[in-house]
């Protein structure tokens, strides 16, 4: 592996794995008031994206990074959606 697509891996796996304590707090009971609705819509298209051109450009570290990403800030997503729809 050569270090370009090693700094790839890592930089992939550092902000994938960045979302990971906030998806912990959500599924452990936590609120997601405090997040922004539409920061995560915004976000989630774009990781879809990223995830596209990866597909296209077929590279492995930005499709992996960004299949992780989509499912844990698609969780996020669902969660602050769901209490949204249940505090109105």
């Amino acid at each position: 592996m050569d270090s370009v697509t090693f700094l790839g891996y890592i930089a992939s796996l550092l902000t994938t794995v960045s979302f990971l304590p906030q998806l912990i707090r959500i599924l452990m009971g936590g609120s997601t008031k405090d997040i922004s609705r539409n920061m995560y819509i915004v976000f989630v298209i774009g990781v879809v994206l990223w995830f596209l051109y990866g597909c296209l450009k077929q590279d492995f570290p930005i499709i992996l990074a960004n299949v992780f990403t989509f499912i844990f800030t698609s969780v996020i997503l669902f969660y602050k959606l769901r209490e949204d729809s249940q505090n109105k």
